[in-house]
């Protein structure tokens, strides 16, 4: 069946529709360069209401195991591919790619030119989109992209959180809370291999409830969207400052720097793939890292806060990581827990282990 991607500046793109049989599928349309773990992306809660176009051409050839969901199912608005594969080869695999979304409900189109929408992307920015299948006019369907739901300032965190508090490891020397605002399962996997009791709450949990477990350290999770849309998160971060040894990833580090009073801002098409070169500052060390968001840290916005910038991107300079001793924190905005480089930046997880030891001996 013939679908089109039709973008709010009114540019269309043709291509086929697989998966769900639905008529049309809403949201901000972002690409991937990751080469393989189309999995992953599809399951991470930080692509909760984005249409993902992935910019390698041929996805679907390893199929989909039940192993390496990053949460408890797609989170993608709808996926953009230029080549499906039909016949997954795969050992570990246990569906295709159309029969996972359409047992899911969520609507991919194929055989697009990918290449020439990313350059789009890159040329005029992320913006609202929809995916549609059924019939209509040019301008129809374009007032239909533009009464789509905007994600500016919206509280993205409260559709992907865990409803409740929840145990994900009950053994481990280091009892750390993670804040929950859509938290990638690979994040708790690498705690929990590192002796680490994880307690998981929801990211509406006040600071008051998460110290009266008396944790060694706090996480403060990934998750999607507009960081200034949750507002609340930033207050109980602001709570923890320079109480408990704190370690932010990607939402978790921006929310560092509004509980400051610091501002973000919109990137012109966010940094969102595998191959994604950081230097670490401190030691000149760079690392290829996973990325995934849209929003970054305003620098200029903490002058006066005393906050160190630890890693900064290669490709543009943007902040990637900070911190405050003082205030006991550290945060960076890639992904640790992906694994592109294989194991670039998994001894940030180590680093937050020895800040919890530390802090216990004083």
């Amino acid at each position: 069946m013939k679908a089109f991607i039709v973008f709010e500046d009114g540019t269309i793109f043709n291509g086929e529709r697989f998966g769900a049989g639905k008529e049309s599928a809403f949201g901000e349309i972002v690409f991937n360069t990751s080469i393989s773990g189309y999995q992953e992306v599809i399951t991470d809660p930080s692509y909760h209401g984005q249409i993902v176009t992935m910019t390698y051409p041929m996805i679907g050839n390893y199929g989909i195991n039940e192993e390496d969901h990053e949460s408890d199912g797609p989170q993608v608005a709808g996926f953009v591919v230029r080549e499906l594969c039909d016949i997954p080869s795969n050992f570990r695999s246990r569906l295709s790619l159309d029969a996972y979304f359409k047992e899911h409900g969520i609507v991919g189109i194929k055989n697009v030119d990918t290449r020439a929408l990313t350059r789009h992307v890159r040329m005029y920015g992320a913006m609202r989109s929809g995916i549609f299948t059924a019939c209509g006019d040019t301008s129809s369907l374009l007032e239909k992209v533009k009464a789509s739901e905007s994600l500016i300032k919206k509280d993205l965190v409260k559709n992907v959180t865990c409803p409740v508090r929840e145990e994900w490891n009950d053994g481990g020397k280091w009892k750390v809370a993670v804040l929950d605002c859509g938290v990638k399962y690979n994040i708790l996997r690498h705690l929990e291999n590192r002796g680490c009791k994880v307690v998981r709450f929801p990211a509406s949990a006040s600071a008051e409830e998460i110290l009266k477990e008396r944790p060694d350290g706090v996480l403060l999770s990934n998750g999607p969207g507009d960081p200034e849309g949750a507002p609340y998160v930033a207050d109980t971060v602001r709570s923890f400052l320079g109480k408990v040894p704190i370690f932010g990833i990607c939402l978790g580090n921006q929310m560092i720097a509004l509980a400051l009073g610091g501002k973000t801002y919109k990137l012109k098409f966010g940094h969102r793939g595998g191959n994604q070169p950081v230097k670490d500052l401190s030691s000149g060390k760079v690392s290829i890292t996973a990325q995934n968001h849209g929003f970054c840290v305003d620098l200029d916005s903490l002058k006066g806060k005393d906050v160190e910038v630890t890693h900064i991107n290669l490709n543009d300079n943007t902040v990637e990581g900070m911190k405050n001793d003082k205030m006991k924190f550290f945060s960076v905005q890639f992904h640790p827990e992906a694994g592109p480089g294989p194991n670039d930046a998994t001894y940030l997880f180590d680093q937050f282990i020895n800040s919890m030891k530390k802090n216990a001996d004083n």
